[in-house]
């Protein structure tokens, strides 16, 4: 109630003849404090400094603010698909891009056709009838 005297620039008695009279608003909390409502007034820029103005402001503010972020979220929502979809390409061409598991070994005898040489002289290197090449 002091504050509210002070806002108004009357004394507490006046502000407690107005609520009384229904001309300023109040509530009473739960402990017995008085809750009293002021009038809204302009301020030295002669815009309202009414709580409806602010509340106006800060509605617009957040609107905006959450279209921006809606737009984010659309944003990420498209580059995590596009990478969904890369991510999946790339599975379907991993048996194209693995290494074999095990050098592939071409039989002796093929190697001794292709290649015109028989087993070493010496007989170095002779396994169950045929030679042995190294890589």
């Amino acid at each position: 109630m002091a504050e509210a005297a002070e806002r108004l620039s009357i004394t507490k008695e006046a502000v407690r003849k107005r609520i009384h009279r229904g001309t300023l608003g109040s509530a009473r909390t739960p402990d017995g404090t008085v809750m009293v409502y002021v009038p809204p007034s302009p301020t030295a820029d002669g815009t309202p400094s009414s709580p409806s103005a602010a509340n106006d402001l800060h509605y617009a503010k957040m609107r905006e603010r959450i279209r921006y972020l809606e737009c984010q979220v659309e944003e990420e929502r498209e580059a995590r698909r596009r990478a969904d979809t890369l991510l999946a390409r790339l599975m379907d061409r991993l048996p194209e891009l693995e290494a074999p598991a095990a050098p592939a070994r071409r039989p002796a005898a093929s190697q001794e056709a292709s290649s015109g040489a028989g087993p070493p002289a010496n007989g170095i290197g002779a396994q169950n009838g045929s030679a042995r090449v190294s890589w």
